[in-house]
């Protein structure tokens, strides 16, 4: 992937992540540069864990097991970041809607 790709994507977890706060019950209200800050906390344990366990454990990875890191990741960067607040369900939802306009949104220069 290509740093043009892990910018977009980035991009799109940071509007995501505000947009979910509006959306869905158990996800706090994320102002711009703290839903910036979540989406970096997200960024970089899904790289530990592309690193620890390969690309297929990947939040970026497709499938379910992508899918369901992609949830553990954004439910447990509440403990990380001070005024995000997710409930488990509202993690899933975030991880499916990321999911979902990554497929829409492309990230590769060709």
């Amino acid at each position: 992937m290509s740093w043009v790709g892990t910018i977009v994507r980035f991009i799109v977890a940071t509007l995501v992540l505000m947009f979910m706060g509006y959306v869905v019950p158990g996800f706090s209200h994320l102002g711009f540069w703290s839903a910036m800050l979540a989406a970096l906390v997200i960024a970089l344990a899904g790289y530990l864990i592309e690193v620890m366990f390969g690309k297929s454990a990947s939040p970026y990875g497709r499938g379910l097991v992508g899918f369901i890191v992609s949830a553990i990741v954004i439910y447990f960067a509440q403990f990380v970041l001070p005024g995000m607040h997710v409930s488990i369900l509202a993690a899933f939802i975030a991880a499916f809607i990321i999911g979902l306009v990554d497929l829409f949104i492309p990230t590769a220069v060709r």
